[in-house]
């Protein structure tokens, strides 16, 4: 189902989101929205916050033993934290993709079929379509479609990261959250992961966590910039990095530091 035109409501909200690990503040009354048909991207120096705020999203910090919120996250309208939430759900519908591939020691098919088999799909032609529909989603189906019977550890580097994409896709996520999806990869990887998420923002909510500027400002329809824990500003990724409001975003964005 492809996105409203017009949103109207927030998929993803923020409202005085406050994190600690060992009560040490990572984020600091953060109110932010992510809305459906939009690629946001988070930008900041290291130790801003923002992978901390993109693993609350789907409650991976949940993993950690200090870690401690204060504040709502909303998907859908719902809190994700409140009592009940069934968090291995919450983590399908919202996937992420992680700055380092990990395929599993499997072959590329069964890398993808794994997520829909636990999922309960045991039909073979439904797992091959969903396997080949990831996989063109990601930018990846031409190249490895005569050698889905290989080890996933065969493929490039970047190639195994649009894998790991795929392999989230082929959960049929809601939203998409990546953390430096593209950080180690060059240029013609990076580029071909860019316009998978430009097509994929048709049907996803996407979060994108960056250090390069210049990716955020190919790839986002928004930027929010963090500094110290503290959402500084967000805005239209133009007017962010031609216009920005705080003088801190644009000591930041002519490398003045970070």
């Amino acid at each position: 189902m492809n996105c409203p035109a017009t949103p109207v409501e927030p998929r993803i909200e923020t409202r005085d989101l406050c994190v600690s690990f060992a009560g040490k503040p990572a984020l600091k009354e953060v109110n932010l929205c992510v809305y459906p048909c939009e690629r946001l991207a988070i930008i900041g120096p290291a130790s801003s916050g923002k992978t901390t705020f993109l693993r609350c999203l789907n409650r991976l910090n949940d993993l950690t033993h200090s870690f401690s919120h204060a504040g709502q996250v909303l998907f859908d309208g719902r809190e994700i934290y409140a009592p009940g939430v069934d968090v291995s759900d919450l983590r399908r519908r919202i996937g992420m993709v992680y700055a380092t591939p990990m395929p599993l020691p499997w072959s590329i098919y069964d890398n993808l079929a794994y997520g829909p088999k636990l999922a309960g799909i045991r039909n073979r032609v439904m797992l091959d379509e969903r396997v080949e529909t990831s996989l063109r989603s990601a930018a990846l189906w031409e190249e490895v479609k005569d050698r889905l019977r290989e080890p996933a550890h065969n493929l490039s580097g970047g190639q195994q990261q649009r894998m790991c994409l795929a392999r989230v896709l082929a959960l049929r996520p809601e939203a998409l959250i990546l953390d430096e999806p593209c950080s180690g990869l060059d240029p013609i990887s990076t580029g071909k992961i860019e316009d998978a998420l430009a097509e994929l923002k048709s049907r996803h909510s996407i979060v994108l966590v960056t250090n390069n500027t210049k990716q955020a400002a190919r790839s986002s329809d928004r930027t929010a910039f963090f500094l110290m824990g503290e959402l500084i500003e967000v805005g239209a990724t133009e007017q962010v990095f031609t216009n920005p409001v705080d003088k801190r975003t644009n000591d930041y964005l002519i490398g003045q530091f970070g």
